[in-house]
């Protein structure tokens, strides 16, 4: 049976780091809201969330159905996947590490977000520019290159190809992601930052190259960047 994805259609979003370990394992999988068949489409999706005979109901898209398992959270999602698709270490020592940097990463893409939604989700972003400008600025000079030396840091004790062990692990995808959210959004802050993190640079192009990934890049399946989702550019917000 293949895995259902749900998430939303029109971004790349959280769901995309998802996406890419399901793209690189070459794994059978349905991105339900994106079919325009009767099972597909956000309605399902909807349904499940709000469900009341469900006991224990996703809060938020994205979430994986396999079966009578239902996965919600990318980090948990990446988890339970790790070991089913061959994206992580045998051990629990390398699991739990891999799973310690998916969750940094997430940090990460958070702080990303609240550059253009720092005083709510429920505003539009023109309603919080202002606030918005200030918690760019600190992104931009302290965050991006603070997360950036940090998985540096990791390559290199780990001999500089890989986060975890010798093998590509989904938190290796999920830096390739982050790199290229951050490259879209923040393109002169994080080129900037890129210069002196080398390996994190090396590992993003290593990613890229990899068969699967590449046509998965170069195919409709990959939702292009847009300013509905979490990476957002916002010229004036990378000044």
């Amino acid at each position: 049976m293949a895995y259902e994805l749900h998430y939303w259609p029109m971004i790349q979003g959280r769901g995309e780091f998802v996406r890419l370990a399901l793209e690189d394992a070459g794994a059978d999988y349905v991105d339900v809201a994106r079919q325009d068949d009767e099972s597909g489409g956000i309605e399902p999706m909807l349904g499940r969330l709000s469900d009341p005979a469900n006991a224990r109901p996703p809060f938020a898209p994205p979430f994986l159905r396999d079966g009578d398992v239902v996965v919600a959270q990318t980090a948990a999602i990446l988890l339970y996947l790790g070991p089913r698709l061959g994206l992580v270490g045998a051990s629990e020592r390398d699991r739990i590490w891999t799973h310690q940097l998916q969750l940094t990463i997430a940090d990460a893409v958070d702080e990303a977000h609240d550059t253009h939604h720092p005083v709510g989700v429920g505003l539009y972003y023109a309603e919080q520019k202002p606030e918005a400008l200030r918690r760019a600025k600190g992104f931009r000079e302290e965050r991006i290159p603070k997360f950036l030396r940090y998985f540096e840091r990791v390559l290199a004790a780990n001999d500089g190809g890989r986060l975890v062990g010798s093998d590509l692990s989904y938190a290796d995808l999920s830096l390739f992601q982050l790199v290229e959210g951050l490259r879209y959004a923040f393109p002169k802050a994080a080129g900037a930052a890129l210069r002196d993190t080398p390996k994190v640079v090396r590992l993003h192009e290593a990613v890229a190259e990899r068969p699967r990934i590449a046509a998965y890049l170069a195919s409709e399946r990959r939702i292009p960047f847009n300013e509905d989702g979490i990476f957002r550019r916002y010229p004036e917000l990378d000044a």
